[in-house]
């Protein structure tokens, strides 16, 4: 039985790779598509100055969730220094970007926790705190928004489909933020029903939930100073990730207000949530394009959008792909050695 479930892994290998070179390729194809061979000279003529700069924001960006991730851990995952933690997020955001739906991003920094001691139902408690402070930004930023956008005429486009989409972006967040908030008051109680899982299944779950609860409401009992701190690392984290767009159009000669750049990218990344391919290639590409159609010409969008997606998302995978690979080439070392030492004992 083990054996047969390690060739369905095996089996999907090539299917997986093939996904991930498609979401790869998907952002040179559009932009060819949509620009043209104007869009590839109007990608020679971009400033190597403000090339450096996104890398610069990529790189900040990188450490101040490494940074969000000690504090929050607070050493219960035992010594974290920055470089260990940035690898950890290196890693996580790789596999993040490498999944359809960001899918393996949770999962590897579950499992890179639990190598530190800190299993994974505690680790769930750490990473849905995390989520909660990324909610709380957007919910207030979104709530601005649309006040903004229903006070004021911004002569942006698309003005309706602009305050639906943040109404509904916000109901969305507001929706999450609750179920993370009333967590800790969730409870598994007994059921004369039948339940889809044994006796055993049940208690193991009921322990995992007590123990990701505990450690999100001994989270929530940081100081005061500390979650503060947290926050603004979040603030900054996203004013710097979403400001990856803004330069890009500033690179092929576009002037296009940071607000709608920053909106255009939450609402293509929204959009990638549909696409089946990792990292939401395709879907991403085509959102964002359209909503800077009205600003651009099609080879600045052609460009501006490769840049954007270089940089926030096939680096991610370049940067982290090594990463990854040396934590899972660890990992089987350990266990290889744990093997052999299991079998040189006496009486083995």
């Amino acid at each position: 039985m083990q054996k047969s479930v390690k060739q369905r892994q095996w089996q999907r290998w090539p299917l997986h790779l093939l996904f991930i070179v498609l979401a790869l390729a998907a952002p040179l194809l559009l932009t060819h598509w949509i620009g043209g061979d104007a869009a590839w000279s109007a990608l020679s003529s971009f400033p190597f100055s403000i090339l450096l700069a996104m890398l610069a924001l990529a790189a900040l960006c990188w450490n101040l969730n490494a940074l969000r991730l000690r504090l929050l851990l607070n050493g219960r995952a035992g010594p974290l220094n920055q470089r260990s933690a940035l690898g950890i997020e290196l890693a996580s955001k790789c596999a993040l970007c490498a999944t359809p739906g960001g899918s393996g991003g949770p999962a590897v920094l579950l499992a890179l926790l639990a190598r530190r001691d800190l299993s994974p139902s505690k680790g769930a408690g750490v990473f849905l705190i995390d989520q909660g402070f990324d909610s709380l930004f957007f919910i207030g930023l979104l709530s601005g928004l649309v006040v903004y956008t229903l006070a004021v005429d911004t002569g942006w486009p698309y003005q309706a489909l602009v305050q639906w989409s943040l109404a509904g972006l916000l109901a969305a967040i507001v929706l999450v933020s609750l179920c993370l908030w009333t967590l800790p008051r969730w409870r598994i109680r007994p059921s004369g029903r039948r339940s889809l899982f044994g006796h055993t299944w049940q208690r193991k779950l009921f322990r995992r939930y007590l123990r990701a609860r505990q450690t999100f409401l001994r989270t929530l009992k940081l100081p005061k100073r500390v979650l503060g701190t947290v926050l603004v690392l979040t603030m900054m984290h996203w004013c710097a990730r979403y400001s990856l767009l803004y330069l890009a159009v500033m690179g092929v000669g576009g002037n296009i207000d940071w607000l709608w750049t920053f909106f255009t990218q939450m609402l293509g990344m929204a959009a990638s949530q549909f696409s089946f391919l990792p990292g939401g290639a395709g879907t991403a590409e085509i959102g964002v394009s359209a909503l800077l159609m009205p600003f651009l010409t099609t080879a600045q969008v052609g460009a501006a959008v490769l840049i954007w997606r270089l940089v926030s998302y096939h680096l991610y995978i370049l940067a982290g792909a090594p990463v990854l690979l040396w934590f899972g080439f660890r990992s089987l070392r350990q266990r290889s050695l744990a093997l052999e030492s299991g079998l040189g004992r006496p009486g083995n």
